[in-house]
């Protein structure tokens, strides 16, 4: 069960899970796990690009909850809570705040927001983390959506399954299985040895019902960022049906400059993963363009090299960006 909530000296949350007590197996120093979820002195530093709100969810937010970035799909950020607290986090300044879930009114305008919108047929469920809200509450908010007919498609985004196998219970099974509409669980996880026994054990549950079940990964400065660590994350992802979805190049949050890498590291490692690994394995290597410009895969399509570590990035809508790259941490290597 997770330990009570506390606020590091840079009032940011803290959470450890008995789970994540378990899986740590060195030095918390160099632990990929570890240093995940531990503070460091160098979130301190504050770099110039970096911003409390990176990828502009603010701006998209019609009403309270709601993100309506695309035409054809919302996000709902239903809670601040989450079970652990990842140092990293492109919402470090929204989680844990205190704020809890939002109000019946609140959820009640949000629920109607998506109703009275009949080109939105898929719900993203994130936050904070859907998945610590009782499963009274979860079967309560997808019994209402299941009344919606143009909403076809349930996410969520959880990392709880990850660090609290033994939420995945009787319960919550049932709910994925009852539900009507087409259901995805995208899981977060950053590392191979995140996937022990307890976890296999839960993984193996979820995949015995009609549940989608995909990853998302953050490419982390001494976590993953490395050939070896990558390969062996994917394949141990698919080896318990979980296909690879997105890598995500690390937002410009405030104090995680120790977290990031470069696009062209990034871009070099998945180069040579796609010699020694099959499609399968394959996540998507994307960025979430700053300002709330939306995700784009990493490639040639999407992004040209600049002088100076910068490089101008093209939107799904062929609006062009730049992005200064001299802050991350290995751009000198």
């Amino acid at each position: 069960m997770p330990r009570k909530k506390l606020k590091d000296a840079n009032n940011v949350s803290l959470n450890i899970t008995s789970q994540i007590k378990d899986t740590i197996l060195t030095d918390i120093e160099i632990d990929p796990v570890a240093l995940q979820y531990l503070p460091s002195p160098s979130e301190k530093i504050i770099r110039l690009n970096e911003n409390p709100d990176p990828i502009g969810d603010n701006i998209y937010s019609p009403v309270a909850g709601i993100v309506n970035r695309h035409t054809d799909r919302v996000l709902l950020k239903i809670t601040d809570t989450c079970s652990v607290y990842c140092r990293f986090c492109f919402r470090k300044e929204m989680v844990g705040k205190g704020a809890g879930i939002l109000s019946k009114k609140e959820i009640d305008t949000a629920f109607n927001y998506i109703a009275t919108h009949t080109e939105i047929s898929e719900i993203i469920f994130s936050g904070g983390d859907p998945l610590t809200l009782s499963n009274k509450r979860l079967q309560n908010l997808i019994s209402r959506l299941e009344t919606i007919d143009h909403l076809k498609i349930i996410r969520f985004h959880t990392r709880v399954p990850m660090v609290n196998p033994n939420r995945i219970d009787t319960g919550f099974i049932n709910i994925i299985n009852q539900c009507s509409k087409a259901f995805y669980l995208v899981l977060h996880v950053n590392h191979e040895q995140e996937i022990n026994a307890p976890i296999s054990g839960m993984l193996d549950k979820l995949s015995r019902t009609p549940a989608v079940l995909l990853s998302q990964s953050v490419l982390l400065k001494n976590i993953n960022d490395n050939i070896t660590a990558l390969e062996n994350l994917f394949r141990a992802l698919i080896n318990n049906r979980v296909k690879p979805y997105y890598l995500h190049h690390p937002d410009l949050a405030p104090g995680t400059g120790h977290f990031r890498v470069s696009i062209k590291k990034g871009q070099q490692l998945m180069s040579v993963l796609r010699e020694r690994v099959s499609g399968l394995c394959l996540p998507t290597y994307v960025l979430d363009i700053p300002g709330g410009f939306g995700k784009i895969p990493i490639d040639a399509r999407y992004i040209e090299s600049l002088d100076n570590n910068a490089y101008l990035l093209k939107d799904h809508k062929g609006q062009r960006h730049t992005y200064d790259d001299t802050q991350a941490s290995d751009s000198s290597e």
